[in-house]
């Protein structure tokens, strides 16, 4: 059970922290490029910070995609693997509370962060920046926490991070970039409108993403035979 409640902390922190400085910043990818740097760099800090914190009782996934390619990689059970989700969602769901709590009672504020398709972008090209950058992410966890890499797992932490950022950075433009549908659901369902019809997207992109991630790390992990 304490490996599920780190999961649900860990993800309760991602989303306010990540959510909220997006809304904090008024993240707008068209007319405010200083926000994405700011927004990415909140959801990266927010994953090294959790790491270093919950990273050596739950491995800190704090993301469904993360949880799925771990499972599908061998190295956890089903069972687990669903507690996992479940109590990430969990997490999300408080730290959206929380998030829609606060910006309800402040003037000028309004949202919780949820993803949506940005100006100008297709359902199409939506879910494929998803299943691409989700790809990215997950391969990166996969590859950084694998037994094959020795002292480098210390630095782990760190490197998903900065990947998180990086993925960010390209992919605000297109979704607002989730690569996590805890982090979506949450959100969407305080925020409703478009976020909740396009929820979809959030989460059979990233699921999607992190599968092919799954099977690229079984085809260069030098473990397999």
């Amino acid at each position: 059970m304490k490996k599920y409640l780190a999961e649900m902390f860990g993800t309760m922190v991602l989303v306010l922290m990540g959510c909220g400085v997006a809304v904090s910043l008024g993240c707008d990818p068209v007319n405010n490029v200083s926000s994405v740097v700011g927004t990415s760099l909140a959801f990266g800090l927010a994953v090294v910070a959790m790491a270093y914190t919950i990273g050596g009782i739950s491995g800190c996934h704090i993301n469904p995609a993360i949880t799925l390619g771990v499972m599908l990689s061998g190295r956890m059970n089903s069972k687990d693997a669903i507690m996992y989700m479940v109590f990430q969602v969990i997490g999300a769901i408080i730290g959206s509370l929380l998030l829609f709590v606060l910006t309800s009672n402040v003037d000028g504020l309004s949202g919780t962060g949820a993803n949506d398709l940005q100006q100008g972008v297709s359902v199409m090209g939506g879910l494929i920046a998803e299943i691409i950058f989700t790809f990215v992410f997950v391969l990166v966890v996969l590859g950084t926490t694998s037994r094959t890499n020795g002292a480098t797992n210390n630095l782990a932490g760190l490197a998903i991070g900065l990947s998180l950022v990086l993925v960010h950075l390209v992919c605000i433009r297109y979704t607002g970039t989730s690569v996590n549908p805890a982090r979506s659901f949450a959100p969407a369902f305080f925020q409703g409108g478009s976020a909740l019809a396009n929820l979809w997207i959030f989460i059979a992109g990233p699921f999607a993403g992190a599968a092919l991630a799954a099977f690229a790390w079984k085809m260069i992990d030098p473990s397999e035979n």
